[in-house]
């Protein structure tokens, strides 16, 4: 791994979970520091990634037919929109 940065934090970790931790790291030779590192990697490859929202498809008509709409004047299109009041 590249030399990266080290920050100093303090986590607050229920009393029973951090036993069973305290009790890995000692049975595998590894710092506490490497647990918590390893936890949070692993949660943060799982976490899902924001996707760019797609607006939905609604044209109407056929693809490739003449747009009805880019013949109207004004007046006639706003009819169209508002329903003719």
């Amino acid at each position: 791994m590249a030399n990266m940065g080290l920050v100093k934090t303090t986590v607050e970790i229920a009393d029973a979970l951090f036993l069973r931790a305290k009790k890995l790291a000692k049975t595998t030779g590894r710092p506490m520091r490497a647990l918590v590192e390893e936890g949070l990697r692993r949660v943060l490859e799982q976490a899902p990634t924001a996707s760019r929202y797609r607006l939905p498809d609604c044209r109407v008509g056929v693809v490739g037919s003449p747009n009805p709409l880019e013949a109207m004047d004004w007046p006639a299109l706003r009819g169209e929109i508002y329903g003719e009041r």
